[in-house]
């Protein structure tokens, strides 16, 4: 009876270790070396489904060592928030940082505060931040794998975009 449980856990927990798409930078990790030609593939303009609702991003292609972008959340045919970011150079490097806004643009974050996502690793079609990931599908699609974390319960959402 023991080995049975032992071997349910087992398989439960490497199935559920298998579906996180998400990386998680601790203590003691560095950021690799990194190049915004790297993830240029991600520039262009992003529609999708979540949240009961449309999603929207726009990144615009490197320039002056950053890429920016816009991303909104329409439920209902009205804004529920906005994102505004993106992946910077810093310490040959490149760091995620965003602001949330709510539909009237007022900040989530206080003035001087970012949310940050450092970077893990970067392979052929995907890009790890910390708790952040992107998925090169095609040319024309690509996964977001984001871990929400709402009154202390993390989540892993997907957000799958189609090129417009």
């Amino acid at each position: 009876m023991n080995r049975l449980l032992i071997l349910l856990f087992s398989i439960c927990f490497f199935n559920c270790k298998a579906q996180t798409k998400t990386l998680q930078f601790s203590d003691g990790m560095t950021s690799p070396t990194a190049t915004l030609d790297q993830v240029k593939w991600i520039a262009g303009h992003w529609k999708g489904e979540a949240f009961g609702g449309i999603t929207e991003e726009f990144w615009s292609p490197p320039l002056g060592d950053s890429m920016m972008f816009s991303f909104k959340l329409v439920v209902h045919n009205k804004v529920v928030f906005y994102e505004l970011g993106g992946i910077r150079v810093l310490n040959n490097t490149l760091v995620l940082q965003l602001k949330h806004f709510d539909n009237e643009f007022k900040g989530w974050e206080e003035k001087e505060e970012t949310v940050d996502f450092k970077l893990i690793k970067i392979e052929k079609n995907k890009i790890y931040f910390d708790e952040f990931t992107f998925e090169k599908i095609s040319d024309s699609e690509m996964n977001l794998y984001v871990v929400i974390d709402e009154n202390g319960k993390k989540e892993e959402v997907t957000f799958n975009y189609k090129k417009q």
